[in-house]
């Protein structure tokens, strides 16, 4: 059943909510059954990663997916739940005014933020080599062009910079600053290699007055230490995404089940690892749309009589 906002703040609004509180863990999402889970299990908001969607595709993450397969993976994703969802949104997809039309199709698609990034065309894995970066101004454009699009001044614009692998940490301040003066409402500093640059960063941002909350990935075998959110909060980051920790999970669990189906030919002793039937159904909320179809027959089924 579709999770639009009926009433009360819209998911922009909560998500901006919830990071003014406290520090928010993003688990990222490759399908709308993946985003149910995590609700399920207490997430407050989720993450549409790139990386994920794409590889779902069966494609590596560089820049190979287009706005519109990613604004229909992310809205079947963010309509599923209750709980907001930020996507990322890699470059832009383009020039400035290929940005407005981003962001107007994201916040249409039942999004409550996305992020951009300052990568050339075609793009890499943040925790990749041989990225490139577009200037400082052509990135300020994008971000000035993205919250003049937006219908929802709630809805987030968070700026990514993948500066610190070509241009070290200062470069990376010095973008994030200027990105923060186009207006970005979070910054999200990639492939930071160590606490104590996770630190500096922060620092120097909160002493040259840029107060917005900061984004950390915590993606794995890439050059960020396994931090905890606890320990990324008391670092002075608010978001903390885990784009394709799911995804990897999942992965995995499906190479051994085949390897198991193939030798034993029977997924009989297998039935310990899976989710029940009952369970699955009770994740889709089966009950409720037969509830649901139950009444609209008792009220428009039957045939009047004569």
């Amino acid at each position: 059943m579709n999770h639009t906002d009926k009433q009360g703040p819209t998911k922009a609004r909560r998500l901006r909510e919830l990071i003014a509180r406290r520090v928010v863990m993003m688990p990222g999402a490759f399908n709308a059954l993946t985003a149910m889970q995590i609700e399920r299990a207490g997430f407050e908001a989720i993450y549409v990663s790139g990386a994920s969607l794409a590889a779902a595709r069966g494609l590596p993450d560089i820049g190979l997916l287009s706005m519109a397969e990613v604004a229909s993976d992310a809205k079947t994703i963010a309509n599923a739940v209750a709980i907001p969802a930020l996507a990322d949104a890699d470059t832009g997809y383009g020039a400035p005014l290929t940005v407005m039309r981003t962001v107007r199709e994201f916040e249409r698609a039942g999004l409550a933020g996305i992020h951009l990034e300052d990568q050339r065309d075609p793009k890499k894995c943040g925790h990749l080599s041989g990225k490139s970066l577009i200037p400082i101004t052509e990135m300020a454009r994008k971000i000035g062009a993205a919250v003049e699009a937006r219908r929802d001044p709630d809805f987030l614009v968070a700026a990514r910079t993948d500066a610190r692998a070509l241009e070290g940490l200062e470069g990376a301040v010095r973008r994030a600053r200027a990105y923060a003066r186009a207006g970005a409402d979070a910054i999200f500093p990639e492939a930071l290699e160590s606490v104590e640059e996770f630190r500096t960063f922060a620092e120097h941002l909160a002493k040259e007055g840029v107060k917005v909350p900061l984004i950390a990935n915590m993606t794995e075998f890439g050059k960020t230490p396994y931090l905890s959110a606890r320990e990324f909060e008391d670092l002075g980051y608010r978001i903390i995404l885990f784009p394709v920790t799911a995804l990897r999970i999942a992965a995995r669990g499906v190479e051994e089940m085949l390897d198991k189906l193939r030798s034993l030919g029977t997924q009989r002793d297998l039935l310990g690892q899976m989710q029940t039937r009952e369970q699955l159904h009770d994740l889709l909320r089966y009950e409720d749309y037969e509830k649901r179809d139950k009444d609209w027959y008792e009220r428009y089924g039957r045939e009047p009589k004569d």
